[in-house]
């Protein structure tokens, strides 16, 4: 397969309308999600950011390679994009960005797509391939530009080692292993062949390990490179010169990194038996928060969407068969269907609290603080806790570990606590260098349960109340209260479309259907999801009547919305908000929140997370949800139209 396989023509983007980095990426995926490469506009994105958090995938030189291997891709792709004027994409060397491939590789991919990726990351670095794709003003142009290069490919010539002084070896490997591993490659073999040195580059790509280095080779080099933003396997080199190095500086700076090598100024590298060596990423206080935040919450969202809509359909099918009304405490287990169901439900809900802590830590401190997450969140969601604690019904206090739960609070801060708990043993507790393989395997699991859980023990007390609070909030929310969070949520939902605003609100509100979800469903949810349908209702509903402010491109991306709405993908507005954000984000904010105050004030209830129009019948009134959500799309379509000038 070549790339010109996967460079779908009717999918190019030949003058990108963004401004910004995060809209030029909303704007391509938003393309991928309407061609159907990409099922899941969220899950993608999440993808694609967390890779520019550890790395800016604008590589200099007016190129951008921004790439997510996803389980929302359907089927592998690139799209192109242009933009006429440029842009601030952060790039590695802070200049403006003009070309853009987004690249969407399915999470099984296999090694034919993989090697036709890697074969776009050669093409951008050979002379005046670039300039060329710049002078292209239509998709077929570009595919030429790109069956013209193929045509004169040549293969690198493969240097055999001579001399020591005159070889040296490298690593390359990012994150995705699909762009920088191999563009890193290309640049080191490019420079060496240029300098008439010999190197070999082992690629850690998402494929395998490709062209992988023997113990003679590295015996005979004079130098290691490692250019790599993930561990690789290090004890290797033990005893030889080595830098390493992120894998942008194999990419932008690979003469640099061979001089560091040949000019003698690489430290010896003395590796630790079973010891890997990896780059820590450098992110800020909030930064970090974040990202810990939604590893957990990705990993707990299958379990809550499964458990919560299994528990929803075992109260519907009991309501549909009948429960005697003394029987009625029994409601979504009375039928031995609706209980199988309701088991099924509370087996899956019975995993989210402990997966969601498990990969809050494993995030912070990679597998060694798995098994003390899941710990932390095992004991939230349990109640274990020192001393005397009342139980909510009675009030009466009992000596010893009580079952109150601290809920998806305690288990956020359990997870917190079990990761940074594992780190400090790993950084504090020196072991003896024959210890060092039982490490990761008894001393930091054994350990790490004890900790976490003498800490968890006190912590779940004050957790506990504050979780306990908040449920009977929820539970008791009516009139001005209701109305007031539900607007809160709801216009949250719009602020952003995706982002950590809207994540936060959605964050919220599955937190509060877990506590909720055997008691008919959280009214906080419900204005969640009606919040995030809006926004894309309201752009069919501007496109629809107000047809001289929007061009043809625009109605047509309206009509798409529509359905996007419904399935309660926000995403689907980003470009509109992205283009005109100053008319389209208040507009959308304004209906989102009116739908939630809405649903607050009639305290509509919901029982799944996700689903939009598929699981209305999960909302404890169907039909006055579907209105609360039109009349809050109206009132921003309306705004929207309103404001918008003219075309």
């Amino acid at each position: 397969m070549n790339i010109q396989d996967l460079l779908r023509k009717d999918m190019m983007i030949m003058d990108l309308q963004a401004t910004t980095k995060e809209a030029a990426i909303d704007e391509m995926i938003d393309n991928l999600v309407v061609h159907g490469v990409v099922t899941d506009f969220a899950a993608f994105k999440d993808g694609i950011m967390n890779r520019e958090a550890q790395t800016s995938t604008g590589l200099g030189d007016g190129i951008a390679m921004p790439h997510s291997k996803n389980a929302a891709v359907k089927e592998a792709a690139v799209l192109f994009a242009k933009s006429v004027k440029g842009l601030d994409y952060v790039s590695l060397d802070g200049q403006p960005t003009d070309l853009f491939f987004m690249i969407a590789a399915p999470e099984r991919a296999n090694d034919t797509h993989l090697a036709a990726l890697a074969q776009l990351s050669k093409y951008l670095l050979k002379d005046g391939f670039a300039d060329q794709l710049r002078t292209a003003s239509t998709p077929d142009q570009v595919l030429a530009i790109f069956d013209a290069a193929s045509e004169k490919t040549e293969v690198s010539p493969v240097i055999a080692p001579q001399d020591a002084d005159e070889f040296l070896v490298a690593v390359t490997a990012c994150t995705t292993g699909i762009a920088h591993t191999y563009m890193a490659e290309e640049a080191l073999k490019k420079t060496a062949a240029g300098m008439g040195l010999a190197i070999k580059v082992e690629t850690n790509g998402a494929s395998g390990v490709g062209n992988k280095l023997t113990a003679d080779d590295i015996a005979k080099a004079k130098g290691v490179i490692i250019a790599a933003d993930k561990a690789v396997d290090m004890a290797r080199f033990d005893g030889k010169p080595l830098i390493n190095r992120p894998v942008a500086d194999g990419i932008k700076k690979p003469k640099e990194l061979i001089h560091t090598i040949l000019d003698g100024k690489a430290d010896i590298y003395h590796a630790k038996e079973g010891k890997q060596v990896q780059r820590e990423e450098k992110l800020t206080a909030g930064q970090a928060f974040y990202k810990h935040l939604m590893s957990g919450v990705s990993q707990m969202l299958p379990f809550v969407i499964g458990g919560g809509i299994m528990i929803a359909l075992a109260f519907l099918i009991d309501n549909a068969m009948g429960v005697p009304q003394d029987s009625l405490g029994n409601l979504g287990s009375y039928h031995e269907l609706a209980s199988m169901f309701m088991r099924l439900g509370q087996a899956a809900f019975g995993f989210m609290l402990p997966v969601f802590a498990g990969y809050v830590a494993y995030s912070i401190a990679e597998k060694p603080g798995l098994v003390s997450g899941f710990v932390a969140g095992a004991i939230a969601s349990s109640g274990l806790a020192y001393g005397k604690i009342a139980f909510a019904a009675g009030g009466e206090a009992t000596l010893g570990l009580a079952g109150v739960s601290s809920g998806f609070l305690g288990a956020l801060v359990g997870g917190f606590i079990a990761g940074y708990v594992v780190l400090a043993i790993k950084k504090f507790i020196p072991v003896p260098r024959s210890l060092e393989g039982a490490k990761s395997i008894l001393i930091l699991p054994l350990l790490g349960v004890l900790l976490t859980g003498a800490i968890m023990l006190a912590v779940n007390i004050p957790m506990a109340a504050i979780n306990t609070a908040l449920n009977d909030f929820l539970t008791g929310l009516s009139g001005s209260s209701a109305v007031l969070l539900g607007l809160l949520v709801g216009g949250m939902m719009a602020v952003d479309m995706g982002g950590p605003v809207n994540k936060a609100a959605y964050v919220f509100g599955t937190g509060t259907l877990a506590a909720t979800v055997g008691n008919g469903g959280s009214v906080v949810m419900a204005a969640v999801m009606a919040g995030g349908m809006v926004p894309p209702i309201a752009v069919f509903i501007a496109t629809l009547l107000f047809k001289d402010k929007f061009t043809k491109e625009e109605r047509d991306g309206g009509l798409t919305n529509i359905i996007m709405g419904l399935s309660f993908i926000t995403e689907g507005a980003i470009p509109f908000a992205a283009a005109d954000p100053a008319r389209a984000i208040p507009s959308f904010i304004a209906g989102s929140a009116l739908a939630g105050a809405l649903i607050g004030l009639s305290g509509i209830k919901l029982m799944a997370p996700h689903g939009g129009i598929f699981v209305i019948a999960l909302t404890s009134n169907p039909l006055l949800y579907i209105l609360y959500v039109l009349i809050g799309a109206l009132v921003s379509g309306l705004i929207f139209g309103a404001l918008r000038k003219s075309k």
